[in-house]
């Protein structure tokens, strides 16, 4: 069972956590939420004029709990709606009884503070009329914006927009949500932080999220950590296909295989390239292929416990045959890459071959090739993710700055943590070694994955500017020395 703490609610599922626990009425939860945005306000800003712009249900509610609360503390406080207050839910009225105004572009002189409490998390129709309008103009004016649970327009489910603008400050109410973490919301948000307060709400045993923000609570206790009495037969072999003439890709690879953690790591190479690939690597072995039955006779050693194909192999009938001899030995095994592209004509031929653990690792471009005609290439990133693995059989890493992680059984990860930086040429290749490497020590492929895309990410972040995928592997002993202590303190 993942980490409830962990989890991401849809707005249905927000609502379904709340029903098992009806002793909390909504306008508890909406007092709750509107005094800790103001709580948040408080601490980061000085007393300065704020404009409270509300919707017609409980985010706007929110609002006016947050507008209350500011002026009882001496803030100067205006309150605009968007409708009428006498249309406004009756409950919601009494939270504000000061004077309001119309919630228009007008509203926003001499307003230093624009609280956004428009709509929340139940908006399921474009953002339009005036809301858009004087949004669109705070956005254009550079205002300083605080968003109450999601920036009105985005779909909390989904991430999507449709007339939301960015915030400096989103502060989500008792849980994070998809759409808090997929792009472009995740960008719109601005800095997020969460009331965790109500996050009890998760934990009934009837209720069961399955969406997840990716974290080592996830999958700490699931690493391969090294024991004393190991060695490196023990801690896995990973074999990794290079290709020729490209051969950066799949050294990259073998660097993070070797750098997670796998005892023994080596590159099966065409024969002409086992030069280059042998001047170039000191640790990682390299084993010449001349004909495909070389090849074959590598994969029947049963000490090779993670298999890898796909950087640099090029796209063509031998890189297919390899696939297919690959899947054939029911072994772990990462597919990226060239590996993916090898099917785009019949990716049935490839999700029928695979019969044991494996892990798929496309970009955008790779998925839409390899799913395109299977799949909605219209839909939201996580959906599309977890259709994808439901149609494949295997764990799908759909990377990008949002990057999903998604089981056959439903489950899904959405990771937060990596860097602009890790849009370098080879960064990907790094990130399927240290897959392979992860399950070459026998981790199961949906962790392996999550906890390989969250390594990845905290190691670039670690460095900073000027990253180059190089630089990847040798960051990553620090970023596992972190996790053994907290192995350690857990366990």
């Amino acid at each position: 069972m993942l980490n409830r703490d962990a989890a991401l609610l849809t707005s249905k599922q927000m609502r379904q956590a709340y029903n098992l626990h009806c002793y909390i009425d909504d306008s508890t939860l909406i007092e709750n939420a509107g005094n800790y945005v103001a709580q948040i306000i408080q601490k980061r800003w000085t007393p300065s004029p704020v404009l409270v712009l509300c919707g017609p249900g409980g985010n706007g509610g929110e609002g006016f709990v947050v507008a209350k609360r500011l002026a009882k503390s001496g803030w100067p406080v205006r309150v605009a709606v968007l409708i009428a207050r006498e249309s406004t839910v009756a409950h919601l009225t009494e939270l504000w009884d000061g004077p309001v105004e119309a919630l228009t572009p007008a509203a926003l002189k001499d307003a230093v503070l624009v609280i956004d409490a428009i709509f929340g998390t139940g908006l399921n129709r474009p953002l339009g009329g005036q809301a858009a309008l004087t949004l669109a103009c705070a956005a254009e004016r550079k205002m300083t914006i605080i968003a109450v649970d999601v920036p009105s327009g985005m779909y909390s489910d989904t991430g999507a927009s449709e007339g939301a603008v960015p915030c400096s400050l989103t502060v989500a109410c008792f849980h994070k949500k998809p759409g808090h973490l997929l792009q472009p919301g995740r960008s719109l948000c601005g800095e997020l932080l969460v009331d965790s307060s109500e996050t009890s709400v998760t934990q009934s045993a009837q209720f069961i999220p399955d969406t997840f923000e990716n974290g080592p609570t996830l999958w700490v206790d699931r690493l391969p950590m090294l024991q004393t009495v190991g060695n490196k037969y023990t801690r896995g072999h990973a074999l990794i296909w290079g290709g020729w003439p490209a051969t950066g890709a799949a050294r990259m690879a073998a660097m993070g295989a070797s750098r997670i953690g796998a005892g023994l790591t080596t590159i099966a190479v065409p024969e002409v390239a086992l030069q280059v690939y042998a001047a170039a690597l000191t640790s990682v072995m390299v084993s010449p292929v001349a004909r495909p039955e070389d090849f074959g006779r590598l994969l029947a050693d049963a000490r090779y416990t993670g298999l890898i194909i796909g950087p640099g192999a090029g796209v063509g009938p031998e890189t297919r045959a390899y696939v297919l001899a690959i899947l054939r030995t029911g072994r772990a095994t990462v597919l990226d890459a060239d590996a993916l592209s090898c099917f785009k004509d019949d990716p049935l031929t490839l999700f029928n071959a695979i019969v044991g653990p494996c892990v798929l690792t496309p970009h955008e471009g790779e998925f839409k090739r390899l799913f395109e005609g299977l799949l909605d290439m219209k839909g939201d990133k996580l959906t599309r993710a977890r259709a994808a693995a439901h149609t494949s059989g295997c764990t799908i890493v759909l990377k990008g700055s949002d990057t999903v992680i998604a089981a056959p059984d439903g489950d899904a990860i959405i990771n937060a943590n990596a860097p602009p930086t890790l849009a370098t040429a080879g960064a990907g290749d790094v990130l399927a070694g240290i897959v392979v490497g992860l399950l070459a020590q026998g981790m199961a492929p949906f962790y392996a994955a999550a906890a390989a895309v969250w390594l990845h990410g905290a190691a670039a972040s670690s460095y900073g500017l000027g990253l180059i995928a190089e630089d990847l592997p040798g960051l990553l002993p620090k970023e596992l020395q972190k996790l053994q202590k907290i192995w350690n303190h857990n366990y």
